[in-house]
């Protein structure tokens, strides 16, 4: 018997681990099972990421796509949309939206583009081209969805969306995966589990737009400011990426090499989060950050850099600190401000998992998705069986 449930195909350019993907396997596990099934498209390539996903009915299809704007992948795509008949195809950022094509040439009704954070190279939003490309595949989209109300106001100023045809949806998080502990809890590995100081942390794709270099050299001068702080303060900084090395160099020229943990990329994110005191999101750009709402949801004070959607997830004084990008010895001085007063940062912790309970709890964020699947696909077939 023929699977009457509509179709949702997720396209994005490549599923690996990341802050997009993570929101994606977020909604394909916690909608139910009764009102979309699911394909996930990867313009190149899909990775082991896909473990994530605990449905068994989930296709999953790897284009193997060349860098570059190639058109040759309209015919690919066009093919797989007429062999799926997806009910509504949802891409994902800039790289992705050049599927919104051949998914109108193909019959889709409800195509929804989804924006998640900025461009690499156009961390500010200013780039005249990336602006240009969205206008120019405006009429194949019918609905976007924008993860933060930065991103929403971009895409009405300046790329010029009608507001009426952007919704925005806030990441959620899953608040009993991530919850907080009385007493910190050791991380398996780490060197710092009988350490008695202050931890703080990041994890992440260690890559330019994260900008962990800058962690690294806050640590550092947070260390030569505030010598007493040697004893106490210990930075671990998870994930991969060109910046792991940087940051090693960073941290071992200053003599503070043992201070410090990078073990690379781990998949026991939530354990990390309960291993801190404090957690540090350096980027120099962010949509809506899954790590800052992790950190949040276990408690954590969060220090972060005042970019993109950071500025609506972090109440500055309350549950955390914001402070410029780029700037290390404005976020030296978060990180000793906050290990001087670990009171103070308990309690910004506790404000956080309020927040989280209160405004971004994954049940609200896979409604606000479906209501919209629902409107887009079941309005259209309303319409259709009227006229």
């Amino acid at each position: 018997m023929t699977d009457q449930r509509p179709l949702v195909a997720h396209v994005m350019h490549r599923f690996d681990t990341g802050g997009l993907e993570n929101g994606i396997v977020n909604l394909i596990n916690h909608m139910p099972e009764s009102a979309y099934r699911h394909a996930v498209i990867a313009l190149t390539d899909i990775t082991d990421f896909r473990q994530r996903i605990k449905r068994t009915d989930v296709e999953f299809i790897a284009m193997n796509k060349a860098p570059g704007h190639v058109f040759w992948i309209y015919p690919q795509l066009y093919r797989i949309f007429r062999e799926l008949r997806p009910a509504i195809v949802h891409t994902r950022n800039l790289a992705a939206l050049e599927a919104q094509v051949p998914a109108w040439l193909s019959g889709v009704a409800a195509r929804v583009h989804g924006e998640h954070g900025r461009d690499v190279g156009d961390y500010d939003g200013t780039n005249k081209k990336c602006q240009w490309i969205r206008r120019i595949y405006s009429p194949f989209v019918k609905h976007y969805i924008a993860l933060s109300q930065d991103l929403a106001e971009y895409l009405v100023h300046p790329v010029g969306i009608s507001s009426k045809r952007v919704t925005q949806i806030y990441n959620g998080v899953d608040a009993i995966r991530f919850h907080p502990v009385e007493h910190r809890q050791p991380i398996p590995g780490s060197p710092f589990n009988a350490h008695e100081g202050w931890i703080v942390g990041t994890a992440g794709r260690m890559q330019t737009v994260k900008d962990q270099t800058n962690l690294a050299k806050a640590f550092v001068l947070a260390i030569q400011r505030t010598p007493e702080l040697r004893q106490s303060l210990r930075l671990i900084m998870v994930g991969e990426g060109p910046l792991r090395q940087e940051s090693e160099t960073i941290l071992h020229n200053a003599g503070l090499g043992d201070l410090a943990w990078l073990p690379g990329e781990r998949t026991d994110v939530p354990t990390i989060m309960q291993g801190l005191d404090c957690f540090v999101l350096p980027s120099i750009a962010e949509g809506i950050s899954n790590t800052i709402l992790e950190a949040m949801a276990s408690g954590l004070p969060v220090i972060a850099t005042a970019v993109g959607g950071n500025l609506e997830l972090v109440e500055e004084g309350r549950s955390g600190c914001l402070v410029p990008a780029s700037n290390p010895s404005c976020l030296a001085g978060a990180l000793i401000y906050l290990a001087r007063q670990p009171g103070m940062a308990r309690s910004m912790g506790q404000h956080g998992r309020q927040l989280v309970e209160r405004n971004y709890s994954m049940d609200a964020m896979v409604r606000n998705y479906q209501q919209l699947y629902d409107r887009l696909f079941y309005g259209k077939m309303r319409q259709l069986n009227t006229n």
